[in-house]
């Protein structure tokens, strides 16, 4: 499906390893154009030394052919159209890819652990970085559009198609690497690596085959604001035929455990996006989708259910969720945090799932969702495990980093399986530390004492 919502600060591209293309340098590049943030992190390299990390990883990963494949493509580009043919089907085409490569329907492709989520960050990244900075031969009407198009293909974003019928559905979303500063520029995200794992992928459950469409969100305030999750999963609840009966966001939480989490909460707590951008405040609308007024909304997925998936790690019901002390000015003194169920009035600080773009995630999706009066679609939201670093602190990976991501996407698709089973009841709440302490120690939280 196309999505009609634009996609703002655009980090989108394309970007496989096709062997053999004949990849003459491309020339019609203007480097003095600026870069976004995120683009500008192509040419880091760790603090040590050493090659720029990002192009190192698609050059592992087999995808730098095609990267120089699309560069070519541009600059041969004489008319507009041939231009958006280019770059819109690229997007398309790194997102297919990048699901095969990772499913090891690519074998071809690379030297690089299949799981790996970063070669298709940083592919996406080289390529909308040459869209911004490519001097075409003629007037070219739109490059924003152009860079929009690359970013919703290379997101799998047009590619959300579920079957008709009786087939179970499932719809998740997984986010980029974030926090890239410094020794953080090699970062995987292992919510990430699940979407490729999951992306078109049948899962066997109890109540029949279950169809899974993935998606992979920015980890960029902006986006949201432009309606992208509401794009993503609302476009999809829109069609009777084909709508999801599940829908999951995913995104790395907190060290050694998965957290389902009950709540996801109106507010944003400011920590900064991979453009180094801070905002604060209550979760804004986005335009053209209903969305009830709420602070709070619960998970109705299948927890109970979920909370038997074994594997490497163990599953926790976060039901933690922090509140303003005086519902009349939110924002200001100290956060209350608690692990019952927030009171009619009271003005959302956190969810359990924190205060950063994965409990948006949660909150937009589920709040388009209740929109719609889709009340019957279990939503929620899923945080993996903090999957770290190599050991080796100039090392891009090692085998127990890849056996790690591994792991915690290997029981992402348990989780999965579990929650497209259907509605479950019965089995008691797991309860958390405390409520405060569960929120804090998830990434891009920020709480006032």
């Amino acid at each position: 499906m196309r999505f009609s919502a634009l996609l703002p600060l655009l980090a989108a591209v394309p970007v496989f390893a096709f062997p053999g293309v004949a990849t003459a340098t491309p020339t019609c590049f203007d480097t003095a154009v600026p870069l976004t943030v995120e683009e500008q992190r192509l040419t880091a390299t760790m603090p040590a030394g050493g090659p720029a990390v990002g192009p190192e990883l698609v050059r592992l990963a087999g995808f730098d052919s095609f990267v120089a494949e699309v560069k070519h493509d541009l600059c041969a580009a004489r008319t507009p159209r041939r231009a958006e043919h280019v770059v819109t089907q690229a997007g398309d085409r790194l997102w297919r890819t990048a699901v095969d490569r990772a499913q090891g329907r690519r074998p071809d492709l690379g030297t690089l652990d299949r799981f790996d989520d970063r070669p298709l960050y940083w592919a996406r990244l080289q390529l909308s970085s040459a869209v911004r900075q490519w001097v075409p031969s003629f007037s070219l009407p739109d490059r924003h559009s152009m860079l929009s198009a690359f970013d919703r293909g290379s997101r799998g974003l047009d590619d959300v198609r579920f079957p008709a019928g009786k087939t179970r559905r499932v719809m998740v979303s997984g986010f980029d690497p974030f926090q890239l500063d410094g020794s953080g520029v090699r970062i995987s995200n292992p919510a990430g690596a699940s979407a490729l794992q999951l992306d078109g992928r049948v899962l066997d459950t109890p109540s029949g085959p279950a169809v899974v469409q993935a998606v992979s969100f920015p980890v960029v305030w902006g986006y949201f604001d432009e309606g992208i999750v509401e794009a993503a999963y609302g476009s999809a609840l829109r069609d009777r035929t084909r709508r999801p009966d599940v829908l999951m966001t995913i995104s790395q939480g907190r060290p050694g455990q998965f957290d389902i989490e009950r709540w996801a909460g109106n507010w944003r707590g400011g920590f900064p996006d991979n453009d180094n951008v801070s905002v604060t405040g209550a979760v804004p609308p986005a335009a053209g989708w209903p969305q009830p007024d709420v602070q709070f909304i619960e998970t109705t997925l299948p927890y109970p259910r979920m909370l038997g998936v074994t594997g490497a790690y163990p599953v926790n019901f976060n039901e933690a969720f922090c509140v303003w002390p005086d519902p009349a000015h939110p924002g200001t003194g100290a956060t209350v945090c608690r692990s019952d169920a927030p009171a009619p009035g009271e003005i959302a600080a956190s969810g359990g799932g924190g205060n950063y773009l994965s409990n948006e995630s949660m909150f937009r999706s589920n709040r388009v969702r209740l929109g719609l009066g889709l009340t019957s679609v279990a939503g929620g939201h899923l945080h993996t495990p903090v999957l770290g670093q190599p050991a080796d602190p100039v090392a891009l990976t090692d085998a127990d980093f890849e056996a790690r991501r591994q792991a915690i996407a290997t029981q992402v698709i348990a989780l999965a399986t579990a929650a497209a089973a259907g509605p479950d009841a019965g089995s008691p709440r797991r309860t958390t530390e405390s409520a405060r302490a569960a929120v804090e120690s998830l990434p891009g939280t920020v709480l006032t004492r």
